[in-house]
């Protein structure tokens, strides 16, 4: 069984979590939206899935309020997902597991 963790990425760390070759998803959340809550176990599942072959992090808006800005997160859950650092998709709400994944891997 996997160990894959999600990481707690802030400001401080956020631009070397994402400046990176290995595909790298952010999920842009906060603890009071349900929504949000929900999507944590998908989050985590694709984590174990993709451990070595994806990086996976998780930003608390409310705590890193200039990086949610930074990216023009407007509504929550948001997702971004970056290769080299590059931002090559955004998944706002709540999606299916597979466009979560596909978006990982294409």
């Amino acid at each position: 069984m996997s160990t894959a963790t999600v990481t707690t990425v802030t400001s401080g760390g956020f631009e070397a979590f994402i400046n990176s070759p290995t595909p790298t998803l952010v999920d842009f959340w906060a603890p009071w939206c349900a929504p949000c809550r929900a999507l944590g176990p998908v989050i985590e599942s694709i984590a174990a899935d993709l451990d070595g072959k994806a990086r996976i992090g998780k930003v608390n808006i409310d705590d890193e309020k200039e990086l949610a800005a930074k990216y023009g997160i407007a509504s929550i859950p948001t997702v971004l997902v970056f290769k080299d650092g590059q931002v090559t998709d955004t998944l706002i709400g709540i999606r299916p597991r597979e466009e979560y994944q596909q978006a990982l891997i294409d």
